[in-house]
This record gives structure tokens, C-alpha cells and sequence, in this order.
């Protein structure tokens, strides 16, 4: 019995050294000082409550995150959680490197409070919750009101032409343009807003899985964004623009108009005076329709990982009513638990202009097709080099469209042919 006895204080005490040794990798891909900073203080919280268990967070840069993650996985170098955006889900979920998160979901105390959509969004992939999206990004225009003034527009455009044409009064000041554009990293959301709204119709593909892109609608969309930029209207930089970029273009009063999602306000709420700026829907077509692309990113945890309850466990602090309003409060998305409603901060005057977009009924939210396997190669590899050829006047927009409208027809026509 002694020896039973000794045996088993070892066998715990070898269980606490284990304990105390364990690391978890975190690897963020939307990355700023201040979400890192935010992060590390959730963290913190995870770590003070689970003793000896420590987390190394691994900060990609975005604009070459898909790139670094992917040298990361093809050299063995796999976390345990990542930040997964939506339009990697389908890469990572459907080569099997990420867990079904679907076990645990079934016993958290919080799964009941998550809305409708999170849980929707997060089982993208063969209806399996291969990620826990963390908020909602909804594409709405910023404006410069001294800008617009100072240009003499008399009130913030409302459609497409109006834009164009407000564009071309501010860039007439010396020193300014219309228009933040992001030529650069993450620029797909413009391209698909505007081509969608001059197209009057959302929908990517045809039924036999043939790409809408080239159609005569969304030609028309892409040419209107090329023309803005080759009529000067943006900043000429802007054709390598990313987010950083664009949204200190505006914040330092360089352009008029930007269109981004809630995190923008992070940097800008801090730079401007609120009286200075406002947040409206994006501009209508002729049809009267506009098409804000609605994105998401949450939390996935790779099925490599050796450590998948803890994992779970680190992810339940990340996604927790309370790590969440913290995470989002920093990084601008919307909240995934309906009882972040009633907290003061999303009721004040800065999101209006988002929940009233939502609340339009001509303004009808996107979700781009990320559940193709092939959807994160094209987003952040050849849309960006493709653009920056038809915004330099290299290729033609029809010759753009005709090239995103080959490669994701068959990108969804492999899809269909899975079913």
C-alpha cells in the first residue's frame, strides 16, 4: 500500500513538472500594436489561471501573414491556435489541419449566448465548427466632413456617381484626393463591393459553377474603380496600399473617403475629432443597391496540437463573453455573444453608421465565397497582383475580369463536383 501510495505522489508530481512545462503557440495574422497588446492581456488572465502553462504569441505582419503562416506549416512549425481568417477556413479546414471544435461547443456554458450567425459562419466548412468566429467586419464609408467642405460638397454622396464626382472635387485641393484606395494587401473587399453594386446582383457564380465576374455588370464595376484611380482621384501611392495605409491616409485628412469595417476606428477615433468625421452606407448603384462586404475571423485550433483540451481551454478565454467585448472593444469588430448588445460602447454614436447600414434594406450584406479551398490563393496572391496591373493600365479591366472569372470558375466547379 506505502509503495501504491508513493507511486501515485510521483506520478502527480511528474503530472505538475508536465503541467508546468506545457507551452501553447498563438499565432495572430491581423495584427496591430494594439491587438497584440490586447491579446497579451487575455492571455494573461488564461495563464494566471492556469498555473505553469504559459503561451508564446507569434505576430504575423498581414500584409505577408498567408505567406509566413504557410512557410510556418510546410516547415512542421504548427501552434496550437490560431487567429483564423475567413478566407483561410476552407484551405486549412479541408486539408484536415484544423480540429472540429464541435465537442467542446456541445459542453461550453456560452455556446447558447453565441448568435445565430456566429455559429453559422464558423461551420462554413461541411458544417463542421472548424473555427469560432470572434466578431463581424462590415464594410461602411468614412468621410472627411472639413474635406467635403472645403471642396464644396454639400452632403455626403449617396451614390456611386456622387462618389465619383465628390472624389473629383477634393482631389482638385491641392495636395488631397477623393479616395483611399487599397491597391495593396487585403484590397479584394473594394473590388468586389463596387463590381457587385454597378452589377445590381451579389451573386459570384452562375448554377452550372461558371464565374459571374466577366459578366457586362461587374466589368462596368471594376472599370469605375480602375478610372477613379487613373483620373487621379486617389492617392497615386495607393496602388500598393494596405491597411495601415489607407486608414492613416484618412486619419492624417490626405483623402476624403475610406471604406472600412469598425477596426479602422481603433486608429482614427484616436487621431480625429468624432465632430470632424462620419460613417456612412456605402454608395448605391444604379439600381439603388449596395453590396458591403461582411467578413469575420476567429479562433481555430490546429489538429496537430498535443495539448487540445488546454488549446480549448485558451480559446474559452479568448471567446468568453468577457475576453471577447475586450478583444472587440480593441480591434473594432463586432461582438459574437448577443449580450454584448447592451454594453454602453456599441450604443454609442460611432457604430451608428454601421447598424443603420445594416438596417438598410437596398444595403445587402456580402459574404465572399471563402469556402472554396482556393479562395485564400486568390485573395491575397493573385487579386492583389492582377489589380495592381489594371490600376498601372497594364492589362485591360476586361482582360482583369476575364482572369478572376477563369480561376474561380474553376475553383467552384472543383467544389460542385465534390458534392
Amino acid at each position: 500500500m506505502k509503495r501504491l501510495l508513493t507511486a501515485a505522489l510521483f506520478a502527480a508530481m511528474m503530472s505538475g513538472t508536465a503541467l508546468a512545462d506545457t507551452t501553447l503557440k498563438l499565432v495572430e495574422v491581423i495584427t496591430s500594436p494594439e491587438r497584440t497588446e490586447t491579446l497579451k492581456s487575455i492571455v494573461g488572465k488564461f495563464e494566471a489561471a492556469n498555473p505553469g502553462t504559459k503561451v508564446e504569441i507569434i505576430s504575423l505582419p498581414w500584409g505577408e501573414a498567408f505567406q509566413k503562416f504557410a512557410t510556418m506549416v510546410s516547415a512542421g512549425e504548427i501552434p496550437d491556435v490560431m487567429e483564423m481568417p475567413d478566407t483561410w477556413l476552407s484551405l486549412y479546414a479541408n486539408n484536415g489541419m484544423l480540429e472540429s471544435l464541435e465537442p467542446y461547443l456541445s459542453k461550453w456554458e456560452h455556446t447558447t449566448s453565441l448568435t445565430g450567425r456566429a455559429l453559422e459562419l464558423g461551420r462554413d466548412v461541411n458544417d463542421t465548427a472548424y473555427m469560432l468566429p470572434y466578431g463581424f467586419y462590415l464594410r461602411a464609408m468614412f468621410y472627411n466632413k472639413k474635406l467635403l467642405e472645403e471642396a464644396g460638397v454639400g452632403e455626403p454622396p449617396k451614390t456611386m456617381d456622387e462618389f465619383a464626382e465628390a472624389a473629383k472635387k477634393v482631389s482638385a485641393l491641392p495636395g488631397k484626393s477623393g479616395y483611399c484606395l487599397r491597391g495593396g494587401p487585403g484590397g479584394l473587399n473594394g473590388w468586389m463591393m463596387f463590381g457587385a453594386t454597378m452589377a445590381g446582383d451579389n451573386k459570384f457564380f452562375n448554377e452550372d459553377g461558371t464565374s459571374t465576374m466577366n459578366s457586362e455588370g461587374w466589368v462596368k464595376g471594376l472599370t469605375w474603380l480602375i478610372d477613379l484611380y487613373k483620373n487621379g482621384y486617389a492617392p497615386k501611392d495607393s496602388v500598393n496600399w494596405g491597411f495601415n495605409e489607407i486608414v492613416a491616409g484618412f486619419y492624417s485628412g490626405t483623402c476624403a473617403f475610406l471604406d472600412q469595417d469598425p477596426d479602422a476606428l481603433i486608429a482614427i477615433a484616436e487621431r480625429m475629432k468624432a465632430e470632424d468625421y462620419g460613417i456612412m452606407t456605402m454608395p448605391k448603384g444604379p439600381d439603388g443597391k449596395t453590396f458591403p462586404t461582411i467578413g469575420f475571423a476567429g479562433w481555430s485550433m490546429m489538429a496537430a496540437s498535443e495539448n487540445k483540451d488546454l488549446s480549448w481551454k485558451l480559446i474559452e478565454q479568448l471567446e468568453g463573453p468577457e475576453g471577447n467585448v475586450e478583444w472587440n472593444k480593441r480591434t473594432g469588430a463586432l461582438p459574437v455573444h448577443t449580450s454584448a448588445e447592451k454594453d454602453p460602447f456599441y450604443a454609442s454614436e460611432q457604430f451608428k453608421g454601421w447598424f443603420a447600414e445594416l438596417e438598410d434594406k437596398d444595403a445587402v450584406p456580402t459574404v465572399m465565397p471563402t469556402y472554396l479551398e482556393e479562395f485564400a490563393f486568390f485573395k491575397d496572391s493573385l487579386v492583389i497582383q492582377t489589380s495592381q496591373k489594371a490600376l498601372l493600365g497594364e492589362i485591360t479591366p476586361q482582360e482583369l475580369a476575364d482572369q478572376w472569372a477563369d480561376y474561380l470558375t474553376k475553383a467552384q466547379q472543383k467544389h460542385l463536383a465534390k458534392k
